[in-house]
């Protein structure tokens, strides 16, 4: 395992930390947890949460939103095809942002013309274009990410906590540390940690960054966080993620 310890924040860092605390006010949070739980329903192999490790992930997210009882268990009928409803399938796209900046978008969509056509607009709107499939894929790697705030202990205690898990690698700063895994260890490495640690701020399969690159200046920071929350703000854009550090 490496040891990755984060040395201070970029513009761009602070500003996305800021972010982070404003993203669970939006309204539409409840209607993409809403369609993770039933995508994760359906294509996770069924309702049973102690064998289907992603609806697990999603009802917890859910649960942590307030959502409730009633409309977890509906979202959860509704992917396995007790109850009737739109047949979303997630989709991945990629392309280039402002200033050449490389963007893995998300998506959980019914209709794929619809969210492409959408995001053509939104990438173009903000100077960027969407590429083909592989475009930037090979900057990024999938990863197992679970969050906790920097009070539950030193660097090293947390380290020591996520080798036992079977963790890859730690982040840790003044803000927490981020807990990195293979995605098929996810699972087991979130139930160990949880055990010993209590819930975690996040965790969710994501992607990481391997090939970085930095903002030019506090402008371009500012565009690059202009075009994440215009993504955001689309109701089928589950997850971005960019290169930019």
């Amino acid at each position: 395992m490496t040891r990755n310890i984060m040395a201070g924040h970029s513009q761009f860092k602070n500003i996305m930390h800021r972010k982070a605390a404003q993203d669970k006010k939006k309204s539409k949070v409840a209607t993409k947890l809403i369609r993770d739980v039933m995508v994760a329903a359906r294509s996770g192999g069924g309702a049973d949460l102690t064998t289907n490790s992603a609806l697990r992930t999603a009802v917890e997210k859910a649960r942590k939103e307030n959502l409730t009882k009633e409309t977890i268990e509906r979202a959860v009928k509704r992917g396995t095809g007790e109850i009737a409803g739109a047949d979303y399938t997630e989709r991945t796209y990629e392309g280039y942002g402002p200033g050449g900046v490389a963007a893995i978008v998300t998506t959980l969509t019914d209709n794929p013309t619809r969210t492409i056509t959408s995001l053509r607009t939104i990438f173009g709107k903000h100077g960027g274009n969407v590429g083909a499939d592989g475009a930037v894929a090979w900057m990024f790697k999938s990863v197992g990410a679970i969050d906790y705030p920097a009070k539950i202990g030193t660097e090293e205690a947390v380290l020591e906590a996520a080798i036992e898990a079977g963790a890859e690698d730690v982040q840790s700063s003044a803000e927490g540390h981020r807990i990195l895994t293979a995605p098929t260890d996810f699972a087991t490495v979130k139930t160990a940690l949880q055990a010993k640690f209590g819930e975690p701020d996040e965790a969710e399969i994501t992607y990481l960054a391997t090939q970085t690159t930095v903002a030019k200046d506090d402008e371009h920071a500012v565009q690059v966080l202009k075009f994440i929350e215009a993504l955001e703000a689309d109701d089928d854009v589950q997850s971005v993620v960019v290169n930019l550090i």
